[in-house]
């Protein structure tokens, strides 16, 4: 039996930074196409990007919340491309923003079909919750790392609230490991 190799895939990172001034968002929004402000809806300018394909969400004080970036280094292009753009609508940002990780969104697969009543039971329900007329996957809730895993029966696998991706290959791994010592899986 080989030894199981976490293969992941980041779908989604959310990161947030302070650009540390106060916007104009009304300005920004004028100045900046594909930026749409509607306060009475939501309270940040949404602003796309297509390249890397963001959506950055720009609040009056300054903070901003990226989504949408599939590494760090995206979130990183895509806050800089913001900070650029920003200088259109005459807001000139004199910080280096300090971006900081909320959550990754990763998928993985384990390559096999779980039968996910059976691992409901033998993982114990204090870590699962299993609720098959509700949702078709089974919420596997790790304490480290401290993240939340979406098990469905065909073995694919959607794990959030990781910080690094590092935590994603750690979470799979863990699970595999589980599921393999108690036979439910080759």
């Amino acid at each position: 039996m080989g030894e199981f190799k976490a293969n992941m895939t980041i779908q989604n990172v959310v990161a947030s930074t302070s650009l540390e001034q106060e916007l104009d968002l009304y300005a920004i929004e004028e100045a900046l196409e594909g930026a749409e402000y509607n306060p009475k809806r939501f309270p940040g300018l949404v602003y796309r990007l297509k390249k890397p394909k963001t959506a950055t969400l720009l609040f009056r004080s300054g903070k901003v919340v990226c989504t949408g970036a599939k590494s760090l280094s995206e979130v990183i292009i895509a806050v800089n491309q913001v900070k650029k753009d920003l200088e259109k609508a005459d807001v000139f940002i004199q910080i280096e923003p300090k971006v900081e990780v909320q959550n990754i969104v990763a998928s993985s697969d384990l390559g096999q079909e779980i039968n996910l009543n059976t691992v409901a039971i033998t993982l114990g329900l204090e870590k699962v919750e299993y609720e098959p007329e509700q949702f078709p996957g089974l919420v596997y809730r790790l304490d480290d790392p401290k993240v939340v895993v979406l098990l469905f029966g065909s073995g694919k696998m959607v794990c959030t609230g990781a910080k690094v991706p590092e935590d994603v290959v750690r979470a799979v791994n863990k699970i595999a490991e589980e599921l393999r010592a108690a036979r439910l899986m080759l």
